[in-house]
């Protein structure tokens, strides 16, 4: 029979385990943060969206995905997708040439519904939805991107639309690439994926060109699986956008006509092995950090790399941050961190120095209260045969302007954190091991007990 002294021991116990934790925790900072903490990161002013295409015409009733119809395969793997939605997505369904069953192209071409609205999901009712189209008309995809588009709404925050169809555009005008274009232009923060389930050629280049045109991505379907995983990444790459947008801009070729950058996102297009430039005022006492993306949106040959380069407005490199692989990729990023000179710091020749944070190089400075920098993106990407060069790839550029960091702490100031470091986990070593003894002995006295 256990004595009534066990529950005191047991309490003893976890309060001194959870003083241990606390010792250990605050040592080695691995306490979490919670929402409403300082530096705890912000929440999302708006949730994600995505709208999904799919489309109901004729030709998708071809057996020819692993013994299934183009629909059923389309109708599976969109329900998976649906049981597999983040909660916080908002996630509609329109349909194209899905309701119409006549022999009027040109009231076939107005066909576009619907589904499922965008907004928070019931998955039963979405699911019900998928499964009760069935293939029947043409294929107005123009339209439906427009009407897509409209579903989406606008706001600050990047909006998908997952266009899933076997065929090019049979109702053009419009065509969908001009729609693409079109509705890139209208700086609503619209993004296009598409995904063919078809692989003749017209098809697919008019796939890559919707693609291309917004910024988005193409996959060449040839299994369920293959649909199911592509379109669960799309959903969810809806959650990586920002939750403010890109603001557009335009680098030139040269820093003396570049736009002027206050910290911010932005986003441009860069040609195939082009240089774009962008000015960054500094002034002494602060850092510039600067970050960018360039995605490769198409099929690009193996060996390719991205640059991104600080320097002073007559070329001299301030530092350099760079990139590189040899397959396929979903994106490639580089940094660069640099400190402009605290006024009156000078190396003796009457300049002013400038340290740089990260990568190779070293650059001089002026006694000024602001100096221009020089930010030079650079790739070295090329498109694979029959690829198109245009419009050029997506570019995001993330620039900050902050106080400059503290200089490296010398040997000693490091050694003495070190010291305390090990104090701290000497004691923590010390009271776990009276801990465990202790908790040996207490098992042991209870043993005895019974």
């Amino acid at each position: 029979m256990i004595t009534t002294t066990t529950p005191r021991r047991t309490a003893r116990a976890a309060a001194l385990l959870g003083a241990l934790t606390i010792v250990v925790g605050t040592a080695l900072g691995t306490l979490p943060a919670h929402a409403d903490e300082p530096g705890a990161p912000p929440a999302a002013t708006e949730a994600p969206k995505v709208d999904l295409i799919l489309d109901g015409s004729g030709s998708m009733r071809t057996i020819d995905i692993q013994g299934k119809s183009r629909m059923e395969v389309a109708q599976q793997s969109i329900s998976e997708v649906i049981d597999a939605l983040p909660e916080e997505t908002e996630f509609g369904i329109r349909t194209l040439g899905a309701t119409y069953p006549g022999n009027d192209q040109k009231e076939g071409c107005k066909d576009t519904q619907q589904l499922y609205p965008v907004g928070k999901t019931n998955k039963v009712e979405a699911k019900t939805a998928v499964a009760t189209v069935r293939p029947t008309g043409w294929t107005p995809i123009g339209i439906a991107l427009r009407a897509a588009a409209q579903d989406l709404g606008t706001g600050p925050t990047t909006r998908r639309i997952v266009l899933i169809t076997d065929g090019e555009d049979t109702c053009a005008p419009p065509d969908p690439c001009d729609v693409a274009r079109e509705l890139a232009s209208q700086g609503i923060h619209l993004v296009v994926d598409t995904l063919g389930l078809a692989h003749d050629d017209k098809t697919r280049q008019q796939l890559i060109c919707i693609a291309n045109a917004t910024g988005g991505t193409f996959t060449d379907v040839r299994s369920q699986d293959q649909l199911t995983e592509r379109v669960k990444q799309l959903v969810e790459r809806a959650q990586d956008t920002h939750t403010v947008a890109p603001a557009k801009v335009t680098g030139t070729d040269r820093c003396a006509d570049a736009p002027v950058l206050s910290p911010g996102v932005y986003t441009d297009r860069e040609k195939f092995s082009e240089h774009r430039v962008y000015r960054v005022p500094v002034k002494a006492g602060e850092e510039l950090r600067a970050s960018v993306s360039v995605t490769p949106d198409r099929a690009v040959a193996r060996d390719y790399g991205v640059l991104l380069q600080a320097t002073d407005t007559s070329g001299q490199e301030l530092v350099r941050g760079s990139d590189a692989g040899s397959g396929r990729t979903d994106v490639a990023s580089t940094g660069v961190r640099w400190s402009a000179a605290e006024d009156g710091d000078d190396d003796g020749d009457g300049s002013a120095s400038a340290s740089p944070s990260k990568g190779s190089g070293s650059g001089s400075g002026s006694k000024s209260t602001a100096r221009t920098v020089c930010l030079v993106v650079s790739n070295s990407f090329a498109a694979q045969a029959g690829v198109q060069a245009d419009p050029g790839l997506p570019l995001e550029l993330t620039v900050d302007v902050a106080a400059a960091s503290p200089a490296p702490d010398g040997p000693a100031m490091g050694l003495g954190r070190g010291w305390i470091l090990l104090g701290v986990l000497t004691l923590a070593g010390l009271l776990a091991g009276l801990l465990f003894g202790w908790l040996a002995r207490w098992r042991i006295a209870v043993w005895r007990e019974n």
